[in-house]
């Protein structure tokens, strides 16, 4: 079967993507100070929308953020490309956002609602398809941006982090299974137990603001 120019154009785009991050890290290796500038420019925004995601509050963050970047400076040396930069920076900043959250646990005794079990052993986890529209997907202005915001603090932080990476910050399946160290069936399981924890909270926020829809109403 011929490749289209589509499927080359991808191909190309993903190996000068490559060939960028591999003359990053050398570039850091040798301790250039304007490949550690680059690497910021590049990531700690991205980094810092993800935590912030996580966490739900911008000085945890921020610390976390930090904390990412150290790491990334001190272990640049251990980076083999096995994956990509994006990925290998995004894993660190999932793990420094369970390390904070953990802390914060500990150390001001708060508790989350954890009520679903994320490790649910049933059979459907592993082969579970992603269907429906996400439920970013049908968010239409501003005040239901926020809506979706409040919502998505309240549901489990193991689901929130699948629906993240995948519904806001756009990883592939693929991507978001090496940051998280899970299958890809349990990456899927997430991302839609996720989702349909989103809704029940966003339908509780309707029927709270029946003023408010998320979809218009059809024609009758």
């Amino acid at each position: 079967m011929a490749t289209s120019i589509l499927d080359l154009g991808s191909e190309r785009a993903a190996e000068s993507a490559e060939a960028d991050d591999l003359g990053l890290v050398e570039a850091l290796r040798e301790g250039s100070e304007r490949a550690y500038e680059e690497l910021l420019d590049r990531f700690q925004q991205p980094a810092y929308a993800l935590a912030l995601r996580l966490l739900n509050d911008q000085s945890e963050a921020s610390d976390v953020v930090q904390e990412v970047f150290l790491k990334v400076f001190r272990s640049i040396g251990n980076f083999r490309g096995q994956s990509s930069l994006k990925t290998w920076i995004y894993r660190i900043t999932v793990n420094e956002a369970h390390n904070a959250r953990r802390w914060f646990f500990r150390h001001r005794r708060q508790e989350v609602d954890l009520d679903t079990d994320p490790e649910d052993t049933r059979d459907w986890k592993e082969n579970i398809a992603d269907g429906g529209r996400s439920p970013f997907d049908v968010a239409f202005s501003g005040e239901q941006h926020v809506m979706i915001e409040r919502a998505l603090e309240r549901i489990n932080p193991i689901f929130r982090e699948a629906v993240v990476l995948r519904d806001i910050t756009d990883l592939s399946y693929e991507e978001i299974a090496e940051i998280l160290s899970v299958s890809l069936g349990t990456v899927k399981s997430r991302i839609l137990r996720g989702r349909d924890a989103l809704r029940e909270e966003l339908q509780g926020s309707l029927r709270a603001r029946p003023a408010l829809r998320l979809v218009p109403k059809t024609a009758e």
